[in-house]
């Protein structure tokens, strides 16, 4: 813990992890604390909601099917169609809800444990009734920041959507077309992977510094220069382990 800030400039990528397994080694217990608290019941959400999802989706395709069997007009075919648009809205509401509960936690979660890792390497008195007490001071500041991504997202992937469809009219059906479109596809997911880079940093800036929205999305954009490489390699490393777990559970 008492490296030097110069030499944590220089981890990279099995440097920060193994930093990472030792800070979480030697404060395990308030880690465990805000593992109980905060993540275990994002897990159990997240792992409830991937159930309840294919319960609804295999009703709805049920309906479906029985629908295309059914003559249309018929007392049963409205019935059905009474049955399949009230699945749909149970659906979305349920989308809806999930999204909602998911987005607050993971809030504080990236609150709790960004607090919690800065107060360590500053050497401040540490409890969790400490953090669990700063986390609804920043918790704002974090839903602002969320929501200006969220925002960038929306303005990125309509742009990349305008611009697939005007490369499949102009180039239809051809080689050229292809390849055209494969190019986008793989610039499209750059710069993807690259805003979500700047919104996690984005996230960790706004919990420890008063800056918050465009300007901590500016100041993680500074922060990355000179470690993309590595931060890049984070974000598959984490999300290949999200994959893996929805493959085997």
């Amino acid at each position: 813990m008492d490296r030097e800030q110069e030499q944590m400039q220089f981890l990279g990528l099995f440097g920060i992890c193994k930093e990472s397994f030792k800070i979480i080694h030697s404060w395990r217990k308030i880690f465990a604390q805000i593992t109980l608290t905060l993540i275990l019941p994002l897990t159990f959400i997240f792992l409830g909601h991937l159930e309840i999802s294919n319960l609804l989706s295999r009703d709805i395709k049920h309906t479906e099917y029985e629908q295309d069997v059914t003559r249309p007009g018929t007392t049963r075919y409205n019935k059905l169609s009474d049955t399949l648009s009230s699945e749909y809205i149970t659906l979305i509401l349920f989308q809806v809800a999930y999204f909602t509960i998911l987005l607050i936690l993971s809030l504080l979660s990236t609150a709790a444990v960004v607090y919690t890792i800065a107060s360590i390497y500053t050497g401040r008195d540490l409890t969790f009734k400490k953090v669990m007490c700063v986390v609804p001071k920043v918790w704002k500041r974090l839903m602002v920041t969320f929501l200006c991504m969220f925002a960038a997202f929306f303005v990125y992937n309509f742009i990349a959507v305008v611009v697939m469809v005007i490369c499949m009219v102009i180039f239809p059906y051809n080689a050229f077309g292809m390849v055209l479109l494969y190019i986008v596809l793989i610039i499209y997911v750059m710069g993807f992977v690259y805003m979500t880079v700047i919104w996690q940093l984005a996230s960790v800036v706004s919990v420890l510094e008063s800056s918050y929205g465009l300007k901590a999305m500016k100041k993680s954009k500074d922060l990355i220069k000179g470690n993309r490489g590595v931060a890049i390699s984070i974000f598959f490393l984490l999300n290949m382990s999200f994959i893996l777990i929805k493959i085997f559970i």
